[in-house]
């Protein structure tokens, strides 16, 4: 089963429960089919993504609720503070588990040794190949920085 049927089952369920998930799952599922709507070639009528679209589609909303609750928690908001948090829970349980520390430092000393850089003025060189491997499994803040932390020491 594909990551969007698994959605639109998870929301199938949700909606015949009256879980309160069914609003955020109705938005994941407008948000993979704008998505599929913009990538698909001319004259199709193809309303599915492949897992890859998906993953990216579910990798930049979790991003959003991330930024949004730093915004709102700044505007001192709880009540739009717990409505993004609850939202992000539902979006992550179709992410795959977040890479570790150690699991990150890995393949970013793996690309470095590839790519042969060795400052941070070639931290792109490094930057793009880590995100590839990392397949939506880590921050790219995070990356970002451990990537920096390497690259200076």
């Amino acid at each position: 089963m594909s990551l969007q049927e698994e959605i639109t089952e998870a929301w199938k369920t949700a909606m015949k429960a009256r879980d309160p998930r069914k609003d955020t799952l109705s938005l994941i599922r407008a948000e993979l089919k704008k998505e599929a709507i913009h990538t698909r070639s001319d004259g199709a009528s193809d309303t599915d993504l492949d897992d890859g679209g998906a993953l990216k589609v579910l990798t930049r909303m979790a991003k959003q609720r991330r930024e949004s609750i730093a915004e709102y928690e700044k505007g001192g908001r709880d009540d739009l503070v717990q409505k993004e948090t609850a939202e992000l829970g539902v979006v992550q349980e179709f992410l795959p588990a977040a890479l570790g520390e150690d699991e990150l430092l890995a393949i970013i000393d793996a690309v470095i040794a590839e790519t042969g850089a060795s400052g941070s003025k070639e931290m792109g060189k490094v930057m793009g190949p880590a995100m590839k491997r990392a397949e939506g499994r880590a921050d790219g803040n995070v990356v970002r920085a451990l990537v920096a932390k390497r690259l200076q020491g």
